[in-house]
């Protein structure tokens, strides 16, 4: 009989390319939650007042209070995640040790049921097995990768840099751009940065385009056309 060619047979091998396109698109998304935060805040006060103190005050509190929120978030985020994987990871390990025979036949049944026939199943299981137990069996059932468990750390920071970044077009250019262009500056460079996310963001998960930067531009623009209104009406009701 011929010889069992087992790379074949392997689980995907493609899982850190998704892994880091999974982390291309965390750090899009906290830059377009960064500028469309900032940039509805600083619009909403522009429309209210003309003080730049107070429009750069604002925009320097939104900018940190939101970098420091999504931090937070994520930290509490990515830590709930790890800590169900570390589960996972020493539950197969004690299954592993405790009754290894009945786990290497669990693992020939879930490849039967993807359609593999018995017989080459147990072989498929029995080789992967042989190679890396834990691996094969965290893959097969949990679909993760003991080797690439996500640092709650390296997310919070990754997040509050994103949203900074993003923040930064919108507080930068209407605090230094001259008043009498401050609005409408701002909103051509919160277009642009928008323009850049949402065709980032499509090439990362491999979507349309167009639609991806329509539907961050018009989500941005909305955001600030209301604001901004509402800065118009309450200033002017206030004065």
């Amino acid at each position: 009989m011929a010889e069992f060619d087992n790379t074949k047979y392997e689980l995907p091998s493609d899982q850190a390319d998704s892994s880091k396109l999974n982390k291309l698109r965390a750090a899009v998304l906290g830059a377009n939650d960064g500028i469309v935060s900032v940039s509805s805040v600083v619009m909403g006060v522009a429309g209210a007042t003309t003080d730049t103190k107070a429009i750069s005050l604002a925009g320097l509190a939104a900018l940190v209070a939101g970098a420091l929120s999504m931090a937070v978030g994520e930290y509490v985020s990515v830590s709930s995640q790890s800590d169900a994987e570390k589960s996972y990871i020493r539950e197969e390990k004690k299954d592993l040790r405790e009754d290894p025979e009945y786990e290497l036949d669990e693992l020939a049944r879930e490849y039967m049921k993807h359609g593999v026939s018995n017989k080459l199943a147990h072989q498929v299981a029995d080789e992967l097995t042989k190679r890396d137990a834990l691996r094969a069996h965290l893959r097969m059932h949990f679909n993760i990768d003991p080797d690439e468990i996500n640092n709650p750390w390296h997310a919070a920071i990754a997040s509050l840099i994103a949203f900074t970044v993003g923040g930064l077009v919108p507080f930068l250019t209407i605090v230094f751009v001259p008043q009498s262009l401050r609005v409408v500056t701002t909103f051509v460079a919160v277009v642009v940065a928008l323009f850049c996310v949402g065709y980032i963001s499509a090439r990362a998960g491999n979507a349309s385009k167009k639609r991806a930067v329509a539907r961050v531009i018009f989500g941005g623009i909305l955001a600030m056309v209301i604001t901004y209104g509402v800065g118009v009406l309450f200033g002017t009701t206030i004065a």
